[in-house]
């Protein structure tokens, strides 16, 4: 067995085609969650023979025990363990011992949420490679994510412009959870219509903005190296109970957007290749002539280490003050 893609997994699913052993790995937890809830569907463990724990809140032993014992009046056993990056040295080792010689009536399937440290997992990779499968749940890119959204819209009967699925997707981000339940509104808000286009006023009106407000704002002020009114905003969005790392989110796209086109541009290349080469939309055109005034690469480079930062302390609750990581990226981007 070896590393396979998501859509393979899905496919042998399927096909009712099961593995002892899963490694699913990177930061986008709903796909990760889909793939563990089909392969429940396919063995249908009962209450005897299915666990699931956070690897850090689990007993290894107990769970390393559980899984070399045979399923009590069933032909399988599932267990889950999610955020085994946060196991310690000496339980980790004890599970690639197991995973050496998984029980075959077992299927252990394990998570792994940090893909900045899985690329240090190269035996727990290797083992579980030998043992079943390994897949990548990387966030969806932007191209990846506005067909991801269409299709779901399509899915309840919705038909989105380009502009709708743009926006829904610059404004929550790439969260695929928080993404359906906005699609799930959408779909409400025209269950009595006979005419389900969607369009920008529809998404507008479901995600809570008013037409007066912009919920480009903060990336707007970014792009045009309004550094004092982009901490402002950053001040307001905290203060009015918007989470750290959906900020976050909406700060790193166009601060990537930026980089890329100030690389691309210092490579000499043209406006219609850059334009191109960059992925942007043809209004988009403007930002091109204005990387003049954009920070230099170096400031981008210390950016995106603080990004990168920002979200690792995020996601693993030890971020002490999230103003302060937030203003701290852009004063060092907009540091002249």
């Amino acid at each position: 067995m070896a590393k396979i893609t998501a859509d393979k997994l899905n496919a042998e699913l399927a096909k009712n085609i099961i593995s002892p052993v899963y490694l699913l790995t990177g930061e986008d937890v709903y796909r990760k969650n889909l793939i563990i809830q089909k392969i429940r569907e396919v063995l249908r463990p009962d209450d005897f023979n299915s666990y699931q724990n956070e690897a850090d809140k689990a007993d290894l032993g107990e769970v390393l025990a559980l899984a070399n014992t045979a399923p009590v009046f069933s032909e399988n056993r599932l267990i889950v363990l999610t955020g085994i990056e946060k196991l310690r040295k000496e339980p980790k080792e004890a599970l690639i011992r197991y995973l050496d010689n998984p029980l075959p009536t077992t299927t252990l399937i394990l998570t792994h949420n940090d893909s900045k440290k899985m690329k240090t997992e190269k035996v727990l990779a290797e083992v579980c490679s030998d043992a079943g499968r390994v897949a990548n749940f990387d966030e969806l890119k932007k191209d990846e994510l506005n067909a991801w959204v269409r299709q779901k819209m399509q899915e309840k009967g919705l038909n989105p412009n380009f502009d709708a699925v743009d926006l829904l997707c610059e404004s929550i981000g790439g969260e695929l959870n928080a993404l359906e339940n906005e699609i799930e509104k959408l779909s409400l808000y025209t269950a009595d219509r006979e005419n389900k286009a969607i369009a920008k006023e529809e998404v507008l009106a479901c995600i809570g903005f008013s037409k007066e407000e912009n919920p480009f704002e903060l990336s707007n002020a970014i792009t045009s190296c309004q550094k004092n009114k982009a901490i402002q905003l950053v001040d307001k969005l905290l203060d009015d109970g918007e989470e750290p790392i959906a900020i976050l989110s909406k700060m790193t796209y166009p601060i990537l957007k930026m980089a890329r086109i100030k690389r691309l541009s210092e490579a000499g290349l043209a406006p219609a290749e850059i334009l191109r080469a960059a992925g942007l939309m043809p209004w988009e055109n403007r930002l091109i002539n204005q990387q003049r005034s954009f920070p230099s690469q170096k400031h981008f480079l210390l950016a995106l280490n603080r990004l990168i930062e920002a979200d690792a302390a995020f996601k693993s609750s030890t971020a002490s003050d999230p103003k302060i990581l937030l203003k701290g990226i852009l004063l060092t981007l907009f540091n002249k």
